[in-house]
């Protein structure tokens, strides 16, 4: 049973394009995906025929800045529903963003830089925990 999308890729607000980061919200029934080759993250609630733009880009560009993406990979919420990821922390509601973990626009292997980070999870302090698979490793971040 199709949940979401199924209308071809595209940019319009009933595609996809690539999602390949899921986040189940339980407390509303909602979807948030990491639509990422439209390099922005939507909200699609369960029941509904069209997504909510969350963060991103809104005409399938990329970008660095701290409103926009560059083929974001996964989605997850924090206990108070702020949206994470590059490692970038959105207030719930907000658009603007602010980095909590590597530099926009420079990889590395030092303990402050990533490479195409993959993956994130939080402890009961809020740590983050990332996945930095070019790195071969798993930093942790302390509470942000």
């Amino acid at each position: 049973m199709v949940v979401a999308g199924g209308n071809g890729p595209g940019i319009n607000d009933t595609q996809f394009y690539s999602p390949t980061g899921i986040y189940l919200d339980t407390l509303t029934d909602s979807l948030y995906i990491a639509n990422r080759d439209a390099h922005n993250i939507i909200c699609w609630r369960l029941g509904d025929t069209r997504w909510k733009h969350i963060a991103g880009n809104l005409n399938g560009l990329s970008g660095i800045t701290q409103t926009q993406f560059n083929w974001p990979w996964d989605v997850t919420l924090d206990p108070m529903g702020n949206v994470n990821h590059r490692v970038q922390f959105f207030l719930a509601g907000q658009s603007n963003a602010t980095t909590i973990a590597g530099v926009r626009g420079v990889t590395g292997t030092s303990a402050n830089l990533l490479n195409s980070p993959d993956s994130l999870a939080f402890d009961s302090q809020l740590n983050i925990y990332v996945v930095d698979p070019y790195n071969l490793r798993i930093q942790k971040f302390l509470r942000y």
